[in-house]
């Protein structure tokens, strides 16, 4: 046999065994590959979640899920509004000056875009506990004028989700992003865009 036959054959061997094996390696990594993408159910936990507020009523509250956490939604009322300034002086951040609680568009006396609507992620920011939402005055205490209150540990918070001086939890609850669709759909999940009148 020459030389130049065995140079031939190995060269062959050498690329049919690395296409061979370059096959193998690939088919053996798409699934590891594979497992690195999100499920359909993994992307619509994180999808925006249109909310109609169109029916709640003045002072309730309606929840929906939002990656896998509670999303309020509160209606207030001109009284509601009107009495948050007076409280500023009982509140650990009354400016909301924590601006990693709060989209910039929400950093303002009622953190929200619409003042009538408030949105707010519900767990208390002191170790995640779900507040009670206690609107009515005098129903946590005689000095209760409304709001939100934890039952763990009990921190109080305002009908903006600021936080009160002398309880546990050491920040205001936090504002999702959200935008106006309309003037009666809230998506839950995006940042808002311009101003809303």
């Amino acid at each position: 046999m020459s030389e130049d036959i065995d140079k031939g054959r190995r060269r062959f061997l050498t690329v049919a065994t690395s296409v061979v094996g370059g096959i193998g390696a690939a088919a053996a990594a798409a699934p590891f590959l594979m497992s690195w993408k999100p499920s359909a159910k993994a992307q619509a936990l994180g999808a925006p979640v249109e909310v109609d507020v169109s029916r709640l009523d003045m002072g309730a509250q309606i929840t929906v899920a939002w990656r896998g956490q509670p999303i309020w939604i509160v209606r207030r009322s001109q009284e509601m509004l009107n009495m948050l300034p007076s409280l500023n002086n009982q509140l650990r951040d009354p400016d909301s000056a924590e601006t990693e609680q709060q989209p910039a568009y929400a950093q303002n006396a009622t953190r929200s875009i619409k003042p009538e609507f408030l949105v707010l992620i519900g767990l208390c920011t002191h170790l995640g506990c779900v507040p009670t939402y206690r609107p009515d005055i005098g129903g946590v205490g005689a000095d209760w004028p409304g709001g939100f209150y934890c039952p763990c540990h009990g921190s109080k918070y305002d009908l903006a989700g600021r936080v009160y001086k002398g309880v546990p939890a050491p920040t205001n609850l936090m504002v999702p992003p959200h935008t106006y669709v309309s003037d009666s759909i809230i998506l839950v999940g995006e940042h808002h865009q311009g101003s809303m009148a």
